[in-house]
């Protein structure tokens, strides 16, 4: 690109000025040509159509107006001041009326001159008026210049007050716009542009912010989607080969007494296809001396612990250290207990490691991990801690991965052993795992440099969840179910969103639900547990162990409970205000029941009122039990940016593509990207000039395309 012109500082622009710089810079990060120029709107105004004033009839739409101004007056006072304009055409006039900005629009706008004006028509005592349209004067509007297309753009309270709202930040794009003429020099390389019949780099910006027509808005559009996307991809791509060249993992050639002896004599239940089929790559990676970095995808229940475990024994019978990180003290507690469980006569050393561990064993921790003694590791973000060493740490295992930021997971990352003839740092291989699906798109960009497996299958004998929508007023009814199940000797989780009333959100809480159940469900017939984000942990720990151990017949909770408790005899989880929930939450916390061997139940309760999303939101989760169908229909509701955790992994940074409405392209990108680096891996090829120069500049303006370890 042409540096020196999109480097110029943006209070060089005409209409910015360094007090309007300092607020761009501050508020939309935006301070050179370069920055606006990928500022891009995010909808158009059609202005083509001009309405006669006697034509207007609704209040439905924006209407576009040609007329002279014959009065202009200010009335009231203080708050109820207000500028009327009088607009008169042909066929009528109208009144336009602003109650912001007034004294400026007072001193501008001449009585007698000929204007445009776009607003929406409203009526008052029988009469429409235009409260706040937008006024051009008609030798300056689009209508002279013969565009029909005006571009909106996303502005803030802060930039509105100095002027530049939606349509100031337009101004000045405009301002910008008719500068370019070969200022912005091509990005893609020609070969990609034939093949796509794309339309060059200049025209596509020109026409993003002021559309000739509507065939050649939706071109820019395309070539500019795609060219993030494509460089995305590549940049993913590349290090994903760059890794399996050049790092090198620990090796683990052989299949000892550990695993074997586990898997002859203490796995519970016969492996399903797709564990055994993730277990043979998984030790396909670790056998041959490249570094393994996978995601591991499974619904819950599935049984991904288990292939990791088995995993993690492969390590020791190599003679490495393993590592398992989970989100939560819960969950880690959890994971330790059944692990501990698990591996009981193999003469293995397992320990746990959390914030409540006491100081005098937390050292006793640390010196068995340095001295060998130590073969596994379990705890929260307490491993990533400096002063934890491994003697040899060859295996780490990322649970619910989406909790964790990227610095978190490299730390662990960089806490393997130095290799004995180079000194190099040799990496632990990663196992990722989430039981949060996630739609194709998104792990392809997400995870774009790590291998995917999936788990797709249940376990034997485990009974599809049965889901059912109830609305409020059913409450009486499902208190009699919750009862009939606990008289069977079951047990019941009631999930709330709030812990507290919202004055905003006309929900049930926590507290309320929970003294109606204590009066419905009384002692001493009946024993509730109560837990929430708010406890403190050894409490939390306390209630939990009641409801594991069968003393609590059922468990008013908030979300705290969506990993980490795992109670085969729990059959019926019920979740109040579930329209308040996404989807892949409701999925997890469905997850909570079914883990033993009888029919279990979940119970979506919500008011009577329901948005169509919300509507929507319920009938999936009655229609189905498949974690990925639901992870699709989620992501074209809510948007990446609301999947759980997904704004850490610094991939939501586009400025125009769209990873859900644009999920085509993504792979059309990607498959470019592949034929292009296996083709040339190394990208030397001259004709590969352009897109290695792009890429290095795109990388240098630090773009955060985020390593995933």
């Amino acid at each position: 690109m042409s540096n020196h012109f999109l480097d110029t500082k943006i209070e060089f622009l005409k209409g910015v000025g360094p007090k309007r710089a300092e607020m761009l810079r501050k508020e939309l990060g935006i301070a050179t040509f370069g920055q606006l120029l990928v500022y891009y709107p995010f909808r158009y105004i059609d202005k083509s159509k001009v309405l006669s004033i006697s034509d207007i009839n609704s209040e439905e739409i924006h209407i576009q107006l040609i007329g002279k101004i014959v009065e202009l007056k200010t009335l009231g006072e203080r708050r109820g001041k207000r500028l009327v304009a009088i607009l008169k055409d042909e066929t009528g006039e109208i009144e336009l009326v602003w109650f912001k900005g007034i004294k400026w629009l007072a001193s501008s706008i001449v009585i007698g001159k000929e204007y445009v004006a776009y607003g929406k028509p409203s009526r008052y005592n029988n009469r429409y008026n235009i409260a706040h349209p937008d006024l051009d004067e008609v030798d300056q509007s689009l209508i002279a210049n013969k565009v029909t297309l005006e571009a909106v753009y996303p502005t803030t309270e802060i930039l509105s007050r100095m002027g530049l709202t939606a349509k100031g930040i337009h101004k000045i794009q405009q301002n910008l716009i008719v500068q370019l003429g070969n200022k912005i020099q091509e990005t893609l390389p020609i070969s990609i542009i034939e093949q796509l019949k794309l339309i060059d780099k200049e025209r596509a910006v020109v026409n993003v912010h002021a559309p000739e027509n509507e065939h050649l808005l939706q071109k820019a559009r395309y070539r500019l989607k795609f060219e993030e996307l494509f460089y995305l991809q590549m940049h993913l791509l590349r290090q994903k080969v760059i890794k399996k060249d050049t790092i090198k993992g620990a090796v683990f050639n052989r299949v000892g007494d550990c695993f074997n002896q586990f898997y002859n004599e203490k796995l519970p239940f016969e492996l399903t296809g797709a564990q055994k089929k993730v277990l043979k790559e998984i030790r396909d990676d670790v056998g041959y001396g490249k570094h393994m970095n996978r995601l591991l995808q499974g619904d819950v229940g599935s049984g991904k612990t288990i292939v990791a475990l088995m995993s993690i024994l492969i390590a020791i019978d190599n003679g490495y250290q393993a590592c398992l990180m989970a989100p939560t003290e819960i969950l880690a507690n959890q994971h330790y207990e059944g692990i501990t469980e698990l591996l009981k006569g193999l003469g293995l050393n397992v320990q746990l490691l959390t914030g409540s561990v006491k100081v005098k064993k937390r050292r006793e921790i640390h010196e068995q991990l340095e001295n060998g003694e130590l073969d596994i590791l379990i705890g929260t973000h307490a491993l990533i801690e400096d002063k934890v060493k491994f003697q040899k740490l060859g295996f780490v295992v990322i649970d619910e991965q989406h909790r964790f930021g990227v610095q978190q997971r490299s730390k662990l990352w960089r806490k393997g052993s130095p290799d004995s003839k180079t000194g190099k740092i040799v990496p632990p291989h990663v196992l990722v795992m989430t039981a949060t699906p996630i739609p194709r798109t998104l792990a392809m960009t997400f995870y774009g440099d790590l291998d995917v497996s999936v788990i797709d299958e249940l376990p034997p004998g485990r009974k599809e969840i049965k889901t059912i929508h109830r609305f409020d007023s059913s409450r009486l009814k499902i208190f009699g179910f919750m009862e009939e199940e606990i008289k069977k000797g079951r047990q019941v989780y009631i999930v709330y969103p709030l812990i507290k009333e919202s004055e905003k959100m006309d929900y049930k809480d926590l507290m309320d639900g929970y003294e109606s159940i204590e009066r419905r469900f009384s002692k001493p017939t009946y024993q509730i547990s109560i837990v929430h984000g708010q406890m403190k942990a050894v409490d939390k720990e306390f209630e939990m162990q009641r409801f594991v151990k069968g003393e609590t017949q059922i468990m008013v909770a908030t979300t705290v409970i969506e990993v980490g408790v795992n109670v085969p005899n729990a059959s019926v989880m019920i979740i109040e205000s579930a329209e308040r929930f996404g989807l892949s939450q409701l999925h997890q916390l469905r997850g909570r029941v079914g883990r033993g061997g009888e029919q279990s139940f979940c119970i979506l309760m919500t008011g009577n009122k329901l948005s169509a999303d919300g509507r929507l939101r319920m009938d999936t989760m009655v229609k189905t039990n498949d974690g990925f169908e639901l992870s699709e229909v989620d992501l074209k509701l809510r948007g990446p940016g609301d999947l759980q955790g997904t704004q850490q992994s610094g991939l939501l940074n586009l400025n125009i593509a769209d990873l859900v409405s644009d999920a085509q392209i993504v792979q059309y990108a990607r498959d470019i990207a592949l034929q292009i680096l296996e083709e040339d891996t190394n990208l030397v090829l001259d004709k590969n000039h352009r897109l290695v120069s792009t890429l290095k500049q795109l990388l240098g303006n630090k773009i955060n395309w985020s390593r995933i370890s």
